[in-house]
């Protein structure tokens, strides 16, 4: 799948948010390794903390169905009624939960705007020296 017909599944998953308090609407297309394309968008919550953003969502949808292999993420994000998208990269926690399954040198997060401008980045390149694995002890 190329990175615009992903991008453009985000922006549809992006329809499904329920963001009544921030008011900003994320949703997000995971590409697994064996091809399957999974969907999340934010869901928020009145306490704050309860809430789930976007990414997580579709890595989570995606483990909790035997994925754990993935290729590229794309994320669409802006406010509620928004005329135009701009770029929308992933939050830390997001970044972090990206570096307990992706390989940072390869796992791509797409970001794209409403111009039909799409940006590419690695996680490597959005989190630097993150947290993983390798940092614990077994």
């Amino acid at each position: 799948m190329d990175d615009r017909a992903l991008y453009e599944l985000a922006v549809k998953a992006r329809a499904f948010s329920y963001s009544p308090y921030s008011g900003y609407r994320v949703g997000a297309a995971l590409l697994a390794k064996d091809g399957r394309v999974f969907t999340g968008c934010n869901v928020e919550n009145a306490a704050y903390g309860p809430s789930n953003c976007a990414e997580r969502t579709a890595f989570f949808k995606a483990v909790s169905e035997g994925a754990t292999e993935f290729e590229a993420i794309a994320v669409a994000g802006g406010r509620k009624g928004a005329a135009f998208l701009d770029f929308c990269p992933p939050c830390g926690v997001c970044r972090q939960v990206m570096q307990e399954f992706c390989e940072p040198g390869s796992f791509r997060i797409i970001m794209g705007n409403s111009a039909g401008e799409l940006r590419a980045l690695t996680l490597g390149e959005l989190l630097p020296y993150g947290f993983g694995a390798e940092n614990t002890e077994r």
